[in-house]
């Protein structure tokens, strides 16, 4: 049987993507602006239909077009994704009318005229309060008026609750078409204890989850200890036969496995790429050092994290066009170091064989802007049960291999690919 469809909108490198696919979906087309990310998507979702453009000037008609040449049915089983949203007008005006939100428009007009059965919307928990509120329960209203079922009440899921070793909170709104049946939120699957004994729950109050604390620092990172990270235009990769696939970094191998045993399987050459790190002066180190884990190092503000704890929100920084400021990084638990991006790309929960631009910038941030991959699985979890949709039956694919030299262009080279790619 063929798998359902789904489209990705500001996809960015594809968080979003790879936790659907992960889940049974197959990715039939991703739209997104940045040409650099666009094409990390691209090279890591081949099979589909990449858009890069800004989606203002993109028709539901287009996506229609390009569906049916790729062999996709036009009738889309889930739209997702989260558009920036900035702008926040003066009272008594509709928030949605405001330039700043167009990009939520634009998300709005996509669920509008592609009708899909399901839709996820995810953006940052701050929607849900203070002034913020008036503008999510306006694109709420405006959801239910194009024919869209809103699960009530809307909420926010952290990351960590769901099998992610990174503190992380996102605003999830699912829609379902009014003729299909509802999609609910997913439970839980661990408890952070101190959040626990904080909120004064008892253990017998939630037993259907199980109490366990949520995936670790350590758990996810530990074996590229001692692996020394290369320098930027150095990376020569980690055989991947040396580091440690076992218990909870099963879904981390270089072959689809664990969680991501659904997945596409990608032509790899065993090589762990991605652990690019930063050059620290000595002093740097000495501070680094000097610092316990699980606090913040004075002078750079950055967190040192704890091997039995918790990673920090991991952010994006500014694209170039903002200054291209650098987000904070965590220092590593056990070495007088910023993590690389693998490391951060594991604290984010992808497995190794999931590819990122070659530059420590453009790396990291692809990991900050994305959605966590296992909470985009438990979300497309629930879509595919509510389309009754049993996964044992699902088509697992061989990917042709992909030319890694994509991943080194600058924003002109992948522009440039991509437009000859889209006119070919």
């Amino acid at each position: 049987m063929a798998r359902p469809i789904a489209i990705d909108l500001f996809a960015g490198c594809g968080g979003m993507s790879l936790g659907l696919e992960a889940a049974g979906f197959d990715i039939a087309a991703a739209v997104e602006f940045d040409a650099v990310h666009c094409l990390v998507h691209h090279h890591n979702f081949p099979y589909g239909v990449t858009i890069c453009r800004d989606i203002a000037l993109v028709s539901a008609g287009e996506i229609l077009r390009k569906l049916n040449n790729k062999g996709y049915s036009s009738d889309i089983d889930l739209i997702a994704g989260g558009p920036p949203c900035q702008g926040f007008s003066l009272m008594g005006k509709r928030q949605l009318d405001d330039p700043r939100n167009s990009l939520v428009f634009e998300y709005v007009r996509m669920i509008r005229d592609l009708k899909p059965k399901y839709f996820l919307f995810e953006n940052v928990p701050g929607m849900r309060s203070g002034q913020h509120k008036k503008f999510l329960e306006e694109l709420v209203r405006e959801f239910e008026t194009i024919g869209y079922h809103i699960e009530k009440p809307i909420l926010v899921l952290d990351a960590s609750l769901y099998g992610a070793p990174q503190k992380r909170k996102r605003l999830i709104i699912l829609g379902s078409r009014k003729d299909v049946k509802p999609v609910t939120y997913p439970l839980p699957l661990y408890f952070d204890v101190a959040e626990l004994k904080q909120s004064n729950c008892s253990e017998k109050s939630v037993s259907n989850i199980a109490y366990k604390p949520p995936f670790t620092c350590g758990e996810a990172i530990d074996d590229l200890v001692d692996h020394t990270p290369y320098a930027v235009g150095e990376d020569q990769g980690i055989p991947s036969e040396l580091l440690d696939y076992s218990a909870l970094r099963k879904s981390y191998a270089i072959h689809a496995n664990g969680a991501f045993s659904l997945c596409h399987k990608r032509q790899v050459n065993n090589l762990v790429y991605g652990h690019i790190g930063s050059q620290h002066t000595e002093k740097s180190m000495k501070r680094f050092a000097d610092t316990v884990p699980g606090t913040v190092e004075r002078t750079s503000r950055f967190l040192r994290l704890s091997k039995t704890g918790l990673c920090n929100t991991l952010r994006a920084g500014t694209a170039s066009d903002k200054g291209a400021y650098t987000a904070p990084r965590p220092i590593h638990y056990a070495l007088p170091r910023c993590i690389t991006v693998r490391e951060a790309a594991r604290l984010h929960t992808y497995p190794d064989w999931f590819q990122f631009h070659n530059t420590i910038w453009h790396g990291f941030r692809e990991i900050g802007n994305s959605v966590v991959p296992l909470l985009a699985k438990v979300l497309g979890e629930q879509v595919m049960a509510a389309l009754n949709c049993s996964v044992e039956d699902l088509p697992v694919y061989e990917l042709e291999p992909q030319d890694r030299t994509l991943l080194h262009y600058n924003l002109p080279q992948a522009s440039r690919y991509l437009c000859a790619k889209s006119h070919s």
